[in-house]
């Protein structure tokens, strides 16, 4: 049985660089990936734009607005769709998703970290993809849990 590979991708790396592709092409080879969809750095930015309040709280985002709501889902949703353009061009096999979730039809965000803890007992392997000043941070983060590796990428290219 193939097995199986969780990659949380942060937002900013979504316009997915040469070296990222470097990195998901041969994943792909190996294991049925899924790539989750992050977008907290463009989702605060636009809560912001638009004076939509947020805090931070133990799991992450949190806001009491409809339509703050409604913008963080619209931008994952976009990072989804670019996401699944690129690996397409690409021809790197990978489905694409976003942390929310819909339990008994209320949609539920996700911040994306606490969805790979989520996720932990169903895949074989999970990687975090982040930019390189995060990397220490996300290690702690994750501290304990085997299965889950923190990778890294230049914070500019």
């Amino acid at each position: 049985m193939r097995k199986t590979a969780l990659v949380k991708l942060t937002g900013d790396l979504a316009e997915l660089r040469p070296d990222v592709l470097a990195w998901l092409r041969p994943l792909a080879q190996d294991y049925f990936v899924v790539i989750c969809a992050g977008g907290g750095t463009r989702i605060s930015q636009r809560f912001e734009e638009e004076n939509i309040p947020f805090t931070f709280g133990k799991l992450g985002r949190e806001t009491s607005s409809f339509k703050g709501r409604q913008i963080a889902r619209d931008e994952l949703e976009s990072n989804q769709v670019l996401i699944q353009d690129q690996l397409a061009l690409e021809k790197i096999a990978a489905t694409v998703i976003i942390p929310v979730l819909d339990i008994g039809s209320v949609l539920c965000h996700v911040n994306g970290d606490t969805f790979v803890q989520t996720a932990y007992l169903g895949f074989d392997k999970m990687f975090v993809l982040t930019l390189s000043s995060r990397v220490e941070k996300k290690r702690k983060d994750f501290e304990g849990l085997e299965k889950i590796e923190v990778v890294g990428f230049p914070d500019n290219l």
